[in-house]
């Protein structure tokens, strides 16, 4: 072996090693995205999800990212997201759109007089995945404030599969309606039927009523 073939195989080993070593780390910022049903009476629950957002903008770092869009009667369109952002790295700028967020929500809230006809969950559901996905958080959460009773336009598809791979999904404020004091197992039907829509899609699923418990909205993997 002459002295090329010799220094070849001694710098072999160690360059591997760096190489090996060079690897992407995972992102380790949050992306969240509320959905707020602004249907019927759903629109006398808007001060609890005020609540929730409030806590969200308060515990949400530079670097993540938050949207907030209405359940309406298309729910699939830029036009119902009420306000979006990712915050700045620098602290005193995060703190500022943060600021500008809660004002953006505040006037929607107070200036809201009549709910949508349609509760269109489905289509919010796919807008929600799309932003989340092109954060590239690498946590990533869709909050839906609703009764979760989908209300469709007659010409309306949403019967097929929710892609949610790596999404986690918490149902909030899941209220009951009349017609569940006649018959529970719709009530019940109801979170089945989005469990099982959420995880054959990849996602997982949490129901959360308790706002007193706030602190388990983002659990980290």
């Amino acid at each position: 072996m002459n002295i090329v073939q010799k220094l070849l195989v001694a710098t072999a080993l160690p360059l591997s090693l760096v190489l090996s070593g060079c690897g992407e780390t995972a992102p380790k910022n949050k992306a969240v995205y509320l959905l707020i049903d602004t249907s019927g009476t759903y629109t006398q629950e808007l001060h609890k999800a005020q609540a929730i957002i409030n806590y969200l903008l308060a515990n949400l770092n530079s670097g993540d990212s938050i949207a907030v869009a209405r359940i309406d009667s298309g729910s699939f369109s830029e036009k119902d997201i009420l306000a979006k952002t990712t915050f700045d790295m620098r602290p005193s700028t995060a703190n500022d759109q943060k600021r500008s967020f809660k004002q953006a929500i505040d006037e929607f809230a107070n200036n809201l007089k009549h709910g949508s006809a349609n509760t269109d969950i489905t289509g919010g559901m796919l807008q929600a995945t799309e932003y989340l996905n092109e954060t590239g958080a690498g946590e990533k959460y869709v909050f839906i404030f609703s009764d979760l009773e989908e209300d469709l336009p007659d010409d309306y598809t949403r019967d097929f599969p929710i892609s949610m791979d790596n999404i986690h999904v918490v149902a909030l404020n899941v209220t009951k309606l009349r017609s569940d004091n006649i018959d529970p197992r719709d009530y019940l039907n109801r979170l089945d039927n989005w469990q099982h829509r959420v995880t054959e899609g990849g996602g997982d699923w949490r129901v959360l009523n308790d706002l007193e418990r706030m602190d388990r909205l983002i659990v980290s993997n």
